[in-house]
């Protein structure tokens, strides 16, 4: 037996070992074709197939996200200051740095909450919705809005599959994963912010102003 045929067949020994003992692809050769892209190991996450645990979790600190408009603009077409109490809604929502937002209810949130609870005794949410109404002033021939910036928080770790029967070749497959979040108001000192913005109407704007019931008025539109 020459020392490349005694290679290649210790190569199929070895993987077939790993294959039976669940040990990641990445430790044996493969083909490129049995390596499974990370969307499709989350998908079996989420649908229960992989049976996944998210392993050894850590949680990094709070930040304060971008802030963003999450009200109608409002607009002065008069010749004076004008002030007006406008409602606000916002939903902030999580993602994962393998691609894709993480759904209410849905598996992965479910196994992400049990790891990280079970690690840190820590409330973690991948969704969170605030409302409230604030008074909003704005100068003649301007806009106005309320913005609101949400705490948020990261947590990583690495996805692990426990399937019944090896599939690509193996029992378990691993993917580093960063889940980026919303985070209770106050979590590390940090506070989500609402303020009110604005600034001077462009010239398409000015012509909202120019007749009909919305001249010499304030007005509000979507967004």
């Amino acid at each position: 037996m020459t020392m490349n045929h005694a290679l290649r067949y210790g190569s199929r020994t070895l993987a077939l070992t790993a294959t039976a003992l669940g040990v990641i692809a990445t430790a044996v050769p493969a083909a490129a074709e049995e390596q499974p892209t990370a969307e499709q190991i989350m998908a079996d996450c989420a649908s229960g197939e992989g049976k996944c645990s998210f392993n050894s979790p850590e949680l990094g600190k709070a930040y304060l996200g971008e802030p963003r408009q999450v009200s109608e603009l409002l607009f002065n077409c008069t010749d004076s200051a004008a002030s007006q109490s406008m409602s606000w809604a916002d939903t902030v929502g999580s993602s994962h740095s393998v691609g894709g937002s993480v759904t209410v209810g849905g598996g992965i949130e479910g196994i992400i909450t049990a790891s990280v609870t079970a690690t840190y005794n820590y409330t973690w949410q991948s969704s969170h919705t605030e409302t409230s109404s604030f008074t909003v002033s704005v100068k003649p021939g301007e806009v106005g809005w309320i913005s609101r910036a949400q705490v948020m928080r990261q947590i990583s770790g690495t996805w692990q599959t426990h399937y019944d029967d090896p599939k690509w070749g193996h029992y378990h497959w691993f993917v580093p994963d960063t889940v980026t979040g919303p985070a209770p108001n106050g979590t590390d000192g940090k506070h989500s912010a609402v303020v009110v913005k604005s600034r001077k109407m462009t010239a398409d704007e000015k012509k909202l102003c120019d007749g009909g019931s919305t001249e010499n008025n304030v007005f509000t539109r979507s967004r």
